[in-house]
């Protein structure tokens, strides 16, 4: 696997770790300032909305699996497509359930770094949940 591909799946790696202990700050850290998430349902919303989401969510337990079906690069830029399985759990123990595609296009920036700088995320609710 290429160098270049492997700091690709490791943005996404590092993201899950992260959002499994709460650590919003390295989330942040792996977008671009200029981030556009788009879900279904939702306009578009940048990097100080996924801010204020994650920690309103400080309480509630997320655990995640990743299956990264493809990685493009094409120099500074790349794309993954992922398929996800995102599991909610609030403080009193109910389970949320969510899972679904995404495609995610990533920057090299001046650091070298890969970041986040679109996101395309079908995650809805899983189906009788």
């Amino acid at each position: 696997m290429p160098d270049d591909e492997r700091a690709i799946r490791n943005v996404v790696d590092t993201w899950f770790a992260a959002s499994k202990t709460g650590d919003v700050d390295t989330v942040l850290g792996l977008m671009t300032n200029d981030v556009l998430f788009l879900t279904p349902g939702q306009l578009p919303f940048g990097k100080e909305a996924l801010a204020k989401m994650a920690r309103g969510m400080k309480d509630m337990q997320v655990d995640s699996t990743s299956d990264i079906q493809e990685v493009q690069l094409f120099g500074d830029i790349a794309y993954l497509r992922n398929a996800l399985r995102i599991v909610i759990t609030t403080p009193d123990g109910k389970a949320m359930r969510r899972s679904g595609q995404t495609l995610t296009t990533l920057r090299k920036e001046a650091d070298g770094k890969s970041r986040l700088v679109r996101d395309a995320n079908l995650v809805m609710a899983e189906a009788g949940i």
